[in-house]
């Protein structure tokens, strides 16, 4: 009997297993068609003008729960003005998503994200930082490459495509992304059109 419970109990520990891995497996084959798009070009992309505030709003209010989960605050105080960007609203939500999860996955617990907004000539500067919980062993230019993560153990759950994500589809919208590292402190700053 004790050896039945014990096949029931490692045979579930597999199935457990094998569940993750392929959930795994799922997000990188999705996280490399879209990679696959963007890259190539070969998406569809609505440049319309967005108030960036409300596009940051709608990013925080979405990710409240798993910032609330991971023990992060986040900190965003909209100018008193609207700043208008020309962007495609859906791809903007995704590179915002990617730069959250980000957060949420690597960020110190008990400590702030940082939302900001600004006017740089003729671009607006969305920019999110965050400390990370361990020392930061990559560079900015390392980070962006293609399976690149921000911890060195593979532990923690993504395929490392998320910033080179992003980068692709600010690229797209004829933006950019630009990546700040000094020891813990992570920035990313997105640049958007007027």
């Amino acid at each position: 009997i004790m050896s039945q419970c014990r096949n029931r109990e490692e045979a579930g520990q597999y199935l457990e297993v094998l569940s993750r891995q392929s959930q795994q497996l799922k997000k990188l084959i999705e996280d490399l068609m879209e990679l696959s798009k963007a890259s190539s070009g070969n998406m569809q992309v609505n440049i319309t003008p967005l108030d960036a505030s409300e596009s940051v709003n709608q990013a925080l209010g979405e990710f409240s729960d798993k910032l609330e989960k991971a023990q992060l605050t986040p900190v965003f105080t909209p100018p008193e003005e609207p700043m208008m960007i020309a962007a495609d609203g859906r791809l903007t939500w995704r590179v915002l998503s990617n730069l959250l999860s980000n957060a949420v996955k690597y960020a110190a617990p008990g400590t702030r994200v940082h939302v900001e907004l600004a006017r740089d000539a003729d671009k607006v500067l969305l920019s999110v930082k965050n400390v990370s919980r361990e020392d930061i062993q990559y560079s900015a230019e390392e980070l962006l490459e293609r399976f690149v993560r921000g911890d060195a153990s593979r532990n923690r759950e993504g395929s490392g495509l998320g910033l080179n994500i992003a980068k692709s589809l600010m690229e797209l919208q004829k933006g950019s992304l630009e990546l700040t590292v000094d020891g813990d402190l992570f920035k990313a700053t997105l640049r958007f059109p007027k």
